[in-house]
């Protein structure tokens, strides 16, 4: 792994390359289909559009390339499908292949009509992203059913922590990974918990104002930063919107149970928080009470809270694991089998893998509980154990593989 920064020839900003999200796109181009960048703000989305950009630019030299970045006060005016389309035809060129980028493009109301018009006439090749996910529901997947691909961008993984802070794999670097987690415009701030935590408060503050307070019209910011912080407390712990009304009734804080759930659902909308249901090992019941929440990233859940890593160790692993699942477009379970809890159940292409996290195995004890769990599972789908123990290279046990998390977190071909 090597550093490798890039300036764009589109704006001139400097930006180190994301070639897994890239390579996702790359097919796409010149389809009719319209690629709709999403995920957290501040994960990265707009430098991996000018990456786009910059690679379709080598490819296509004549190329016209319109940009609109909605974060930027000279494209204020651009407020509806109306003026977004008396703009974008303002720049069309004939008789040249024409590619048009438009960074958080919810900010425009009703662009869903200027863009399914653009694509019917093949004017251009569209690429958008957008850090909500209503902006992909209701009538827009209706009116784009089938007409648009949608890539999710994450923040930092593993591997690409260490390119960007110029580190070593190593356990310090893991701890450092589970601290202060993988926003890309860190590697840009001294590197001291204190400032980069005051730095995570600010995109906090931002993502809760502009992603979820203002766009889902949400009254009690009080009741709001207080299940955030019960949610943080309890990542990966079975909950429902019913006993964490009943918890925060405890303290003082009177909320119905569909408030709990509203507010829920609007903090997932900006993929701030990820809800994982509990489905059955044999068959395919999901269990519609208590599911598991985890963050998009670490770092933000660790820096609204007094943090100390030796306590939370099992929620970060746990927490970890989940988002590098979703990174590799699994589709990810709670497991349940009879009074069995198994962490996940990721399934991806009609295959699965049962995984259990655990800090240490310090002894038989919990060996048993960690890979029993995955024993009583009757198939022979692949099982694997999760763990901090210090070994150098994978154990199984009775079978089931035991891997380090700095070994898992590394792997892109799981």
């Amino acid at each position: 792994m090597y550093l490798c920064i890039i300036i764009s020839i589109v704006n001139m900003k400097k930006y180190i390359p994301r070639n897994y999200y890239f390579k996702k796109v790359i097919p796409f181009k010149d389809k009719e289909i319209i690629k709709v960048i999403t995920g957290q703000r501040r994960v990265g989305k707009s430098y991996v559009l000018l990456q786009i950009m910059d690679e379709i630019k080598k490819i296509e030299p004549k190329a016209n390339f319109i940009y609109i970045d909605k974060e930027l006060q000279k494209n204020s005016f651009i407020t509806d499908e109306i003026s977004l389309r008396t703009f974008i035809d303002s720049k069309l060129k004939a008789r040249k292949k024409n590619y048009l980028f438009i960074d958080e493009i919810q900010e425009i109301a009703r662009f869903e009509l200027c863009i399914r018009s653009l694509l019917n006439e093949e004017k251009c090749d569209i690429y958008c992203s957008g850090s909500n996910a209503t902006m992909l529901s209701g009538e827009l997947a209706t009116m784009l059913s089938g007409r648009y691909i949608e890539i999710q961008i994450h923040s930092l993984s593993y591997n690409e922590f260490l390119i960007f802070h110029k580190l070593k794999d190593s356990d310090e670097s893991l701890k450092k990974y589970l601290t202060i987690g993988g926003m890309p415009y860190l590697k840009n701030i001294v590197q001291d918990e204190t400032t980069i935590f005051e730095y995570l408060k600010n995109v906090y503050s931002t993502i809760l104002l502009r992603d979820v307070v203002a766009r889902e019209n949400i009254r009690n910011v009080a009741f709001l930063e207080s299940l955030i912080a019960f949610i943080s407390n309890n990542v990966g712990s079975l909950l429902s919107s019913n006993n964490i009304s009943k918890y925060l009734k405890s303290q003082q804080t009177n909320i119905p149970t569909q408030s709990v759930l509203n507010y829920l659902k609007a903090l997932g909308n900006a993929y701030f928080i990820y809800k994982v249901s509990r489905s059955a090992i044999q068959g395919l019941k999901i269990f519609e009470i208590s599911d598991k929440f985890y963050f998009e990233d670490l770092g933000l859940r660790n820096c609204i809270r007094t943090f100390k890593f030796n306590d939370e160790i099992h929620k970060l692993m746990e927490n970890a694991v989940y988002i590098h699942l979703i990174r590799l477009n699994f589709r990810v379970f709670v497991g349940k089998l009879d009074d069995k809890e198994i962490d996940f159940v990721a399934e991806k292409n009609g295959e699965k893998i049962y995984i259990q996290v655990c800090y240490l195995i310090f002894n038989e004890e919990t060996k048993e509980r960690e890979f029993g769990n995955l024993l009583a599972i009757k198939d022979n789908y692949k099982k694997m154990v999760i763990s901090m123990d210090p070994i150098i290279s994978k154990k199984t046990y009775k079978g089931i593989e035991q891997i380090h998390l700095r070994e898992f977190l590394a792997n892109d071909e799981i």
